[in-house]
């Protein structure tokens, strides 16, 4: 999968998953909330230039605050794991959750200086009032053909919660696990950790 699709998932995930107000979490329909929230960030991130310009700190503060609130990362790093993350300790758990997070912020964060070029359209939603699970389907528009991305979000007590990505037609989750299944195979699950700890190293100056 070329680099540039996935730093445009991330770009629109920012933009669809920030800034939810716990007023609306609870009762708010999927698609709702993805269309509702998207211009809301992006309105922020145009408006910092550390943010386009790929601030480490400010771009993880900024994820922390209004994005995480709005995914099940732990069902997120669980499912790119795969069969292996049941073997692993609470404590392996914990790292790899710490560094798959970290993977995606340093993979990604350049795709911000490019965020001011996109919108988000969201397509009406198919799914029953009953579903717990949905899959949300949306394009994104800048330059160039639109780019498709959905999202796989859970119902939970406290609202929808995001845990994979497709764009293009190929899940975050699944690009992410044949690489992780290759590394545990190889090292185990503490080489896959100190696999993700080194390329998450920050760059010698």
């Amino acid at each position: 999968m070329n680099r540039r699709f996935w730093n445009l998932a991330l770009i629109s995930s920012m933009l669809a998953l920030g800034s939810v107000g716990a007023v609306h979490a609870a009762d708010e329909a999927p698609d709702a909330m993805i269309k509702r929230v998207s211009s809301d960030l992006l309105e922020q991130i145009k408006a910092d230039k550390s943010l386009q310009n790929g601030d480490m700190s400010k771009i993880i503060a900024l994820v922390d605050s209004k994005v995480m609130p709005n995914v099940n990362f732990q069902r997120m790093t669980a499912s790119a794991v795969g069969r292996n993350w049941r073997q692993a300790t609470p404590e392996q758990q914990k790292r790899l959750q710490e560094e798959f997070k970290t993977l995606l912020l340093k993979t990604y964060s350049g795709a911000l200086s490019q965020v001011k070029e996109h919108t988000i359209a969201v397509k009406p939603l198919r799914a029953a009032p009953e579903d717990t699970e949905v899959v949300v389907r949306s394009e994104v528009r800048g330059r160039g053909d639109a780019i498709q991305l959905d999202y796989r979000m859970e119902k939970t007590p406290t609202g929808w919660k995001v845990y994979d990505l497709n764009v293009l037609g190929v899940w975050l989750v699944e690009n992410y696990r044949s690489q992780f299944a290759q590394e545990i195979s190889a090292k185990g699950i503490d080489g896959l950790i100190a696999t993700l700890a080194e390329r998450n190293k920050p760059a010698k100056s």
